[in-house]
């Protein structure tokens, strides 16, 4: 025998090669329906949420992906644990990132499903929705189903009265202002073609915390959508995520859809921000002068204590999902005043510029302001939180 032909003779404890039929049958096809679960310290609720799945979706090919922040408690560790027995289960980890929009995102984009469904791992949203969310979809009646608490029928027992109250005005800001006509734009529970989501998804803003409000104000009615009533439950494990920040992303979220995103809800805040500096530049160039300090003495010490205040608020505000601490704090401080000092002399030489071409002050003044913002924005937004 030659040697070529020894070297093709398998080893006798070698398992068969697999035929073109049985390579055909491992393949599987992706699921109809996919889970996107944001978490943030959910360990506790991620077996129990699958529990309740399985039991449920018993006669569907579904998968659960829980989009994970990088919770300290372990939540992603718990939600892989499960997934090392269950192919169903699938868990995206995110360093660095940080949203409750920006995680919904992300998980429906990993999807390859053709429904899409968003909902808690608190156990607070009715997971025996998820079968008539997908029937409305399968027959073409809807191209999006919303739970709604507020629908007849529908339940917020689940919240504490002052989270009631904001929810109700909060749905009755966005139905005036945006004509979104649904009883519960602020939902966090509904289910999409992946396709129609797809379509609109280059649009959305991966900040804020209410998606489905979001996906409604940029559809701008062209998605079929069905409410159905659902009762929102207590939380059983953990803590409510919401705090006052969220107020300021419903804010610039709203604003940006008015301008039909001309303007991003990034930069909003981020005027926002710079709106308090001025207070905080003018409050210290007042104390240091009455203190008998020089006037340009007082405004350099007013110019570095505001910026490094807009820093410290953009970081906790407008930047939230992408927070610096330790080192990158202070690398990042002193980016943003070197930037800003930038910022501050293309104020005065493009102000200067206006009022020489046409001498109306508060054009000129407006106009050097508005390239200084603008020139803070996109280059700290590359160079101080790395923004792509």
């Amino acid at each position: 025998m030659s040697p070529s032909a020894i070297d093709n003779i398998p080893p006798a404890n070698s398992p068969a090669p697999l035929t073109r039929a049985d390579k055909i049958a491992t393949v599987r096809p992706a699921p109809e329906l996919s889970i996107v679960v944001p978490t943030f310290n959910e360990r506790a609720n991620v077996p129990l949420l699958v529990e309740r799945l399985s039991r449920l979706l018993a006669s569907c090919d579904w998968e659960v992906v829980f989009v994970d922040d990088n919770s300290p408690d372990g939540t992603a560790a718990a939600a892989r644990a499960i997934g090392e027995t269950d192919s169903r289960v699938r868990c995206i980890r995110r360093i660095g990132r940080r949203g409750l929009a920006g995680a919904c995102l992300e998980g429906m984009l990993a999807s390859q499903a053709r429904y899409v469904a968003v909902m808690d791992a608190d156990l607070q949203h009715d997971e025996g929705l998820l079968v008539p969310m997908l029937d409305a979809l399968r027959t073409g009646r809807a191209d999006l189903v919303v739970a709604s608490r507020y629908l007849y029928g529908g339940s917020a027992a689940g919240l504490s009265k002052q989270r009631s109250r904001v929810s109700r005005w909060s749905n009755a800001i966005v139905r005036h202002l945006l004509g979104i006509d649904l009883t519960d734009p602020m939902s966090g529970h509904f289910m999409i073609r992946r396709d129609a989501f797809e379509a609109i998804a280059p649009a959305l803003s991966s900040q804020g915390f209410k998606i489905l409000l979001d996906i409604m104000a940029t559809a701008r009615g062209n998605l079929r959508t069905v409410e159905l009533p659902s009762a929102f439950r207590e939380r059983q494990h953990g803590e409510s995520k919401l705090d006052s920040k969220i107020a300021l992303d419903f804010a610039a979220l709203v604003t940006a859809k008015l301008t039909n995103d001309a303007i991003s809800a990034r930069f909003l805040l981020f005027c926002l921000v710079g709106l308090t500096g001025l207070g905080i530049h003018l409050s210290i160039l007042s104390a240091l002068l009455a203190a008998v300090l020089s006037f340009g003495a007082a405004q350099a010490i007013a110019t570095v204590g505001a910026i490094a205040w807009n820093f410290v608020l953009n970081n906790l505000f407008t930047y939230r999902d992408q927070r610096l601490t330790g080192w990158h704090f202070i690398t990042g401080l002193i980016r943003f005043q070197v930037i800003c000092a930038i910022g501050a002399i293309s104020n005065v030489g493009i102000a200067t510029w206006i009022y020489d071409y046409d001498s109306v002050w508060w054009i000129a003044g407006l106009g050097g302001a508005l390239i200084g913002t603008v020139w803070n924005f996109v280059v700290s937004a590359a160079f101080v939180w790395r923004q792509r």
